[in-house]
């Protein structure tokens, strides 16, 4: 009887050893195809960032190159308007200076027409022919000054808004 329990003994020993190889094999092969499973997800991962961050470069750099086209669009923009800035002057100044210096004189029309209403015809012709001329009046050259800085003002408001209209309609597109 003795020999027969240690014949089970040993059989069961065996059994024992073998359940808990096959235990250890299984775990071992579980593990294998868990790890096998965890690396092609980490490289599925891997590739989608890599995909998102070689997308976000692309926008990046169209938006940097759309911001670089703005950029030169504003610096010729702003050339252009000084350049009509610095003409407009120099065209003020010039005439200015013709006005001041009596080489230019500014006048303005005078009404012809009498207060009796003779539909615009002179009561009385001038002694140096008979032409009907529009009469005018000379100004002063202070006021004739005046009127010439008064629009030269206007001007630059007038191209001061067209660079601004200017700009929003690039933005707007």
């Amino acid at each position: 009887m003795k020999l027969d329990a240690v014949k089970w003994g040993g059989v069961l020993l065996t059994i024992l050893f073998l359940m808990a190889g096959s235990a250890w094999a299984a775990w071992e092969w579980q593990a294998n195809a868990y790890g096998q499973q965890l690396a092609e997800q980490n490289a599925t991962h891997q590739t989608a960032l890599t995909d998102l961050a070689n997308a976000n470069s692309a926008l990046i750099l169209a938006e940097q190159g759309k911001r670089l086209a703005l950029e030169q669009w504003l610096a010729a923009s702003d050339q252009a308007h000084y350049r009509a800035l610095t003409d407009a002057k120099t065209n003020q100044d010039r005439l200015r200076d013709r006005i001041a210096t009596a080489d230019l004189r500014l006048s303005v029309l005078l009404d012809a027409t009498p207060a009796t209403g003779s539909d615009g015809m002179q009561a009385t012709t001038c002694s140096g022919g008979v032409v009907h001329a529009t009469a005018r009046a000379q100004l002063d050259r202070a006021h004739a000054q005046r009127i010439i800085g008064i629009t030269g003002d206007g001007d630059q408001g007038l191209i001061a808004l067209k660079a601004c209209q200017n700009y929003i309609n690039m933005i707007v597109r």
